[in-house]
C-alpha cells in the first residue's frame, strides 16, 4: 500500500508552481501597478517602498503557509539550490523545481504584461516592469559591483534565516513568518539597488517583457543569488552543527 501522506512529485511541482506565481504575480504586481498611483495630478496614492517590500514578505509568508507542508516552500531557484547544498533538498528533485519556478514566474509575467497592456499608455520597457538592474537601470544608480556584493549578501543572509526557522530545533510553525518577514527587510535594503531580485526566476519572469536592456543584466541576477545561496547552504551546517544532548541522539535529520 502506498503512503498517502507522502506528496507525490507531482503534487510537488504544482506546489511550488503555485507558490511561485503568487510571489511574482502578487511581489512584482505590486511594483507595476501599486508603487505610484497619482491623484488629482500630484498626490501619490501608491504604496513606494515599504508596500512592495511588504507585498513580496507576504507573498512568501502566506504561500508558505498554504503550500509549503507540500513541497517545501522554495519558490526560488536560489532557495532550491541552498537547501540542496545544506542537505535538506535530493539533488535529483533541483531540476524540476527550477524548470517548474522559472515557468511559474514567466506565466506571472506574462499576465502581469496582460492586465498591464489594458492601461492606455502602457510601454513595458520604458516602465522597466519590475525588472531588476545595475548602473542605469538601478532604480538608484548602483554600480555592477555594488550589485552584485548586495544580492550575493542578502541571499545569504535569506538562507541562513530558512535553514535556521526550518531546523529541527527551531520553534515549529513559525518558520514562514521568519521567512516572510526577511524578505520583507531585504526588499527595504535594496529596492533602491537592484529592485532587488535574490530570485533568479522572478527576474527571469518579468525581463522577458522588459526589453534587451533589461534581458542583458539579468544574468547577473541568476548569478548573484547561486552564490549566495551556495555559500549559506554550505556554511550553514559548519557554523550551526547538529548537537547530541540527554536523549536526543538522532536529531539531526541530515
Amino acid at each position: 500500500m502506498s503512503d498517502t501522506s507522502v506528496p507525490t512529485v507531482g503534487a510537488k511541482l504544482s506546489a511550488e508552481f503555485l507558490g511561485t506565481f503568487v510571489l511574482v504575480f502578487g511581489g512584482c504586481g505590486s511594483a507595476i501597478f501599486a508603487a505610484k498611483v497619482i491623484a488629482d495630478e500630484s498626490v501619490n496614492m501608491g504604496i513606494g517602498f515599504l508596500g512592495v517590500a511588504l507585498a513580496f514578505g507576504l507573498t512568501v509568508l502566506i504561500m508558505a503557509y498554504a503550500v509549503g507542508h507540500i513541497s517545501g516552500g522554495h519558490f526560488n531557484p536560489a532557495v532550491t539550490l541552498g537547501t540542496a547544498f545544506a542537505g535538506r533538498t535530493p539533488w535529483k528533485d533541483v531540476g524540476p523545481y527550477i524548470v517548474t519556478q522559472v515557468v511559474a514566474a514567466s506565466v506571472a509575467g506574462a499576465v502581469l504584461f496582460w492586465v498591464a497592456s489594458g492601461k492606455d499608455g502602457f510601454n513595458a520597457v520604458d516602465s522597466g516592469f519590475a525588472s531588476n538592474g545595475y548602473g542605469d537601470r538601478s532604480p538608484d544608480g548602483y554600480s555592477l559591483i555594488a550589485a552584485l556584493v548586495a544580492e550575493i549578501v542578502l541571499t545569504a543572509i535569506f538562507l541562513y534565516v530558512i535553514l535556521g526557522s526550518t531546523d529541527d530545533r527551531a520553534p515549529k510553525g513559525f518558520a514562514p513568518l521568519a521567512i516572510g518577514l526577511s524578505l520583507t527587510l531585504i526588499h527595504l535594503v535594496s529596492i533602491p539597488i537592484t529592485n532587488t531580485s535574490v530570485n533568479p526566476a522572478r527576474s527571469l519572469g518579468v525581463a522577458w517583457f522588459a526589453g534587451p536592456e533589461a534581458l542583458g543584466q539579468v544574468w547577473l541576477f541568476i548569478l548573484a543569488p547561486i552564490i549566495g545561496a551556495a555559500i549559506a547552504g554550505v556554511s550553514y551546517k559548519v557554523l550551526f552543527p547538529a548537537f547530541v544532548d540527554k536523549g536526543r541522539e538522532g536529531f539531526d535529520r541530515n
